[in-house]
């Protein structure tokens, strides 16, 4: 919201209280003024524009209403925003420096079109050549927002007098429209070089920063340009605490692209920057200690900027703090051993107020602490971990995660304080940043696998999240079956398939079958928990156990041994599943077997012919698309039907789509025909039991083969059906129409 909007001086005493609070049962209950507004509701009130007596406090707040409806996102149509645009202008009629600040405001949110702009332009231009400063400075900056090209030449000469005016507001107006303008215009602002120059030697503080940002974008794509403003400003010409931090940029910048002369000892840019961290200004030293630290220096060249941070860390400041806390956060990810000298000041902040500070302090320590101070830093971590948003503690477990891999004798420690962690109350994101990192060190450090398990194992058994439990039960299947002592890990597997929810009830039958078939002394066990899967509620758990039984059973065999049986379960999959369905589709049952091994392994992007087994028939319905013969055939016999003359060519005819089980005693089955504009679905009803009379009745299949036909959009559609009740002897077809879509 524009910093206008809730300033007393611009709208009425309603509106100078930015929040009313109620007293209800000893709560405080806060209320915004613009609660429950409508749109409508404002639009009606913007009649007040054009009242020939124009209330000032009345039109202040419908303007403080309307660009609250814009700056939440509300939407005006054109005829709308055209008309609140046309009221508004009216205002100018008025004297009232509140109000016409709002003006200027509600026209720069509009952003009118430019058969609209004229209709202000003059305004707007009589307000920059006003005696009043307020409305120069502003009028400057909405015109410059709505007007073109074509306009602008006609103003570039008062641009130019505002860039050199006396007053600082007006000309650091000009300077910042100047700044938008040359996003669009470069070529016009670059003729105002002469008068950035002149600005940016101002003693005004905000106009020398502007000034020196306008000739930088002036300049920014001549590199040796860029270099000659950067050599000359360096020598002391700029006074302006906020110039002075653009100056430090704009020559990091340039050291980045041009190689220094290291050998000779002449760095004049370098030096510059080094004579900026005692400069009296706190954001210039700031300034200066960040870009240094970001460079390529020497240990002896990065001392000056760290001392300075160091300084910092004990301000009464917090934005000092945390600024100084924050850069040393970074230094330390690459080069640790130059933070450590802060390490006392840095401990000092784990206590600070701000949690923000505190949290950065943390993480500074984990990353420059060294072997023995590890269990100190964790007693200390524990009691900070309970006063700290998840967001927070999320960085901490990444740095423990960082300085156990960096220290891995001091495993124990940190897996018990993730551990710990793990039982506190937090959300998604952080449980499982925690599980990341104990599984990361697990990874990483051999010595932690069997603890870091009986960690995870313990979480499992009060997880809330289904995917975590989910992903540990598949690393414990992984790793589990190869530790010392596999059947402790059991009773927590069996658990979650007595107690879970089905998803998770998979996994853990997936993790039991890969302690069957990894360790053969826990088989037979595993073999009964398998087989108390199979009355399992859920299909999944059911299948899942009937195939992992079968296979390690020997019951089905997969390739020539036991290694190969292991590797079909729980190996990746190598054959492409596009393949993989097209063989399965092609396949007829019989007493061979299907054979994987028979799969291609190429990626094609169309569908595979695969090559059949010895002794295999093809299927009568192929997954192919239907011959070209066959849509011939389909047109044919369309065409004949009165009711489809007039659709044109047939476009496509799908398969045949059964919608009725073999053994019933009539079957059925769909097929797609796709027109320009229409979509006929034909039912194939075939009498099964040929000495007995069927009475065939709409299915309910069938209304929903085609029922999302008729959903939205398409609930217009017209649906024809002929023949409802048929009388079947062998062969019948229905017909249903979906049109003019």
């Amino acid at each position: 919201m524009p910093r206008s909007l809730v300033g007393g001086d611009l709208a009425g005493p309603e509106m100078a209280q930015p929040y009313m609070k109620k007293d209800d049962d000893d709560e405080e209950v806060e209320y915004s003024p613009f609660f429950g507004i409508e749109k409508g509701a404002v639009l009606q009130e913007a009649r007040a524009f054009h009242d020939p007596q124009l209330d000032v406090r009345r039109c202040s707040q419908v303007i403080t209403k309307l660009l609250y409806l814009l700056n939440q996102g509300e939407t005006f149509t054109k005829v709308e925003a055209t008309e609140v645009f046309f009221a508004v202008t009216k205002l100018f009629q008025s004297s009232d420096a509140g109000l016409r600040r709002l003006v200027y405001l509600m026209i720069k949110e509009l952003s009118p079109s430019s058969d609209e702009v004229i209709i202000v332009t003059s305004s707007l231009m009589k307000d920059m050549n006003s005696k009043t400063d307020m409305y120069r400075a502003n009028a400057i900056r909405v015109l410059c927002r709505i007007i073109d090209g074509t306009l602008l030449t006609q103003i570039e000469r008062y641009l130019k007098q505002a860039i050199v005016d006396k007053n600082p507001v007006v000309a650091s107006a000009a300077l910042v429209s100047g700044i938008l303008l040359s996003q669009a215009n470069p070529e016009i602002v670059k003729r105002w070089s002469n008068e950035v120059q002149e600005a940016v030697q101002s003693r005004a503080p905000l106009v020398q920063f502007h000034g020196l940002a306008l000739l930088h974008q002036i300049r920014q794509n001549d590199r040796l340009a860029v270099s000659k403003l950067v050599s000359s400003l360096t020598r002391g010409s700029v006074r302006s605490p906020l110039a002075q931090c653009l100056l430090i940029r704009y020559t990091s910048q340039v050291m980045r692209e041009s190689s220094m002369n290291t050998q000779t000892g002449d760095r004049p840019f370098f030096d510059f920057l080094e004579s900026s961290l005692r400069h009296k200004s706190e954001m210039v030293i700031l300034e200066a200690a960040r870009k240094i630290t970001e460079m390529d220096v020497t240990s002896r060249e990065l001392a000056p900027a760290i001392t300075v941070l160091q300084l910092f860390l004990s301000s009464s400041k917090p934005v000092l703090r945390f600024a100084a806390v924050r850069t040393l956060n970074k230094v330390a990810m690459t080069r640790p051993l130059a933070v450590t000298n802060c390490n006392v000041d840095l401990e000092s902040l784990m206590s600070d107020t701000n949690r923000s500070i505190a949290t950065l302090a943390i993480t500074t320590l984990l990353k420059t602490g060294n072997e023995s101070s590890v269990d100190r830093l964790m007693k200390q971590i524990t009691n900070f971990m309970s006063d700290i948003a998840d967001e927070f503690k999320i960085v901490v477990v990444e740095a423990i995660r960082s300085l156990c891999l960096k220290f891995p004798l001091k495993y124990r420690s940190m897996l018990n304080f993730l551990s710990n962690s793990l039982r506190e109350e937090g959300g998604f994101e952080y449980k499982k940043a925690i599980v990341d990192s104990i599984i990361t060190l697990i990874s990483e450090i051999p010595d932690a696998k069997e603890i870091g398990l009986l960690h995870l194992c313990e979480f499992i058994e009060d997880c809330e999240f289904t995917y975590l439990s989910s992903q540990i039960l598949h690393f414990l299947g992984n790793e589990g079956p190869r530790t010392s002592d596999p059947s402790r890990y059991i009773r927590y597997i069996y658990n979650r398939v007595i107690l879970e929810n089905a998803t998770v009830r998979a996994s853990a039958v997936s993790t039991l079958a890969k302690f069957g078939a990894l360790v053969d002394t826990l088989k037979p066990r595993i073999f009964v928990l398998l087989r108390r899967c199979l009355f399992d509620t859920e299909d999944e758990v059911r299948d899942r156990a009937t195939l992992f039984l079968q296979t390690l059973g020997g019951e089905v065999s997969i390739g020539n041994n036991e290694k190969d049986a292991k590797g079909f379960l729980f190996g990746s999959l190598d054959v492409p599943l596009a393949n993989l369905e097209a063989s399965l589709r092609t396949y007829e049952p019989s007493e061979e077997p299907f054979d994987i091994s028979l799969v291609s392994r190429e990626v094609r992007s169309l569908p595979l012919q695969e090559k059949k087994a010895p002794g295999k028939k093809a299927p009568a319905a192929a997954a192919a698309p239907a011959p070209v013969a066959a849509v011939d055939a389909y047109q044919k016999m369309l065409s004949s039907i009165p009711e489809f003359t007039g659709f044109g060519r047939l476009f496509k005819s799908s398969e045949p789509v059964e919608l009725t089980e073999a053994e019933t005693e009539y079957a059925v089955n769909v097929v797609k025909h796709i027109y320009d504009s229409y979509v006929v679905l034909q039912y194939n009803c075939t009498n099964t039991i040929e000495e007995q009379l069927s009475l065939f009745v709409l299915m309910p299949q069938m209304l929903r083969s085609f029922q999302k036909f008729v959903q939205s959009p398409w609930q217009d559609c017209l649906i024809i059906l002929l023949g409802k009740f048929l009388l079947l002897l062998k062969s019948q077809s229905v017909y249903l129409l979906l049109g003019n879509f």
